[in-house]
């Protein structure tokens, strides 16, 4: 009897410590502002370094909250740098406000295509980015630089005549100021919002990423799309983010797993990015909207607004502004 007593109190014991293991897990909190679940791939990128830690077996897990359910989309930067969110996929102009320099990431004409894009991630430019990103208490887990578009509900935007006259929604600072020149009226919202926007009639056209064009239905609300194509005026840098705070606390085994993950999930996503494009455009022409792209002359006249706008007052206005843009214009 007492060795059977003494067995089961081993294997309650035994039991005990394995539900102490269990709750000994650290559980991070990631969010962000896209639909889940739902082939995104700025939630799948999420979504693989969460799988991806949680293999690794170094007792951690990522709960993703998706659709701006945990933090509003322009309202996670400051989280992370507080420590009150630990991981989010951010597009970073939206923190221009707090660092101006980070509108320097949706600068009119600066990426051009994918490959540049690519090359972008280990250039002066953005050593002096991820800088600011780290001394302001966030890691960056994950690269990535989306494409994007216009479309309106009124006609095809290609040069900068096209959109005079409309009340458009733009990605940041430096689209707004190009766009203002070129005689639109702005009406400023996260992407998020644009299809209520365009739905009640505050907005006549837009401007965002490809993945966001698709995700979020906008072919149900527009005439006409303006596609990258050879000649893409928008390109964002939409990382994967950590607070260093959260990042810190991790022992060497967790930071290592989040660091791997954080690369699969980029390798996966450079893969993705031009897919987004081809994504949009098939489900824009199976929605019977027009789908059209920019002409290098179309590109070159909105560059010819974009520095006598957004690349002045940024150069003017921001410290260290002519040389980020310098340093991202010299990238081959």
């Amino acid at each position: 009897m007492r060795s059977t007593l003494a067995v089961l109190g081993l294997a309650g014991t035994t039991l005990l410590a394995a539900a102490t293991v269990a709750q000994a897990d650290t559980v991070l909190k990631a969010s962000h502002q896209w639909p889940g679940g739902k082939g995104d791939p700025r939630d799948e990128m999420v979504q693989i370094i969460a799988r991806e830690v949680e293999k690794a077996n170094v007792g951690l897990k990522i709960q993703i909250y998706p659709g701006a359910s945990l933090h509003k989309p322009k309202e996670q930067w400051g989280a992370l740098t507080k420590g009150q969110l630990d991981m989010s996929a951010f597009p970073l102009d939206y923190a221009s406000g707090r660092h101006p320099q980070f509108s320097a990431t949706l600068m009119p004409g600066l990426v051009r295509n994918h490959e540049r894009a690519q090359r972008m991630n280990s250039s002066d430019f953005m050593k002096d980015i991820k800088k600011i990103i780290n001394d302001a208490g966030v890691v960056v887990i994950s690269d990535a630089w989306l494409a994007g578009a216009f479309a309106s509900k009124k006609n095809c935007i290609t040069d900068p005549d096209s959109i005079k006259g409309q009340v458009t929604r733009a990605a940041g600072p430096a689209f707004e100021q190009m766009l203002v020149a070129a005689g639109a009226s702005i009406s400023s919202m996260p992407s998020s919002e644009i299809y209520t926007g365009m739905q009640t009639g505050v907005l006549d056209a837009t401007n965002t990423s490809s993945g966001s064009f698709v995700s979020y239905r906008l072919y149900e609300q527009v005439k006409c799309l303006t596609a990258p194509g050879a000649n893409a005026l928008w390109f964002m840098y939409e990382p994967i983010l950590m607070s260093k705070r959260s990042f810190d606390k991790l022992n060497d085994a967790q930071k290592k797993a989040v660091m791997d993950a954080g690369k699969k999930a980029e390798e996966y996503f450079v893969g993705e990015a031009k897919k987004l494009d081809d994504k949009m455009i098939e489900a824009f022409k199976k929605a019977n909207v027009e789908v059209v792209e920019m002409s290098k002359s179309d590109y070159d006249a909105w560059l010819e607004k974009a520095k006598e706008s957004s690349y002045k007052v940024f150069a003017e206005k921001v410290e260290g502004g002519k040389e980020l843009i310098d340093k991202a214009l010299a990238v081959e």
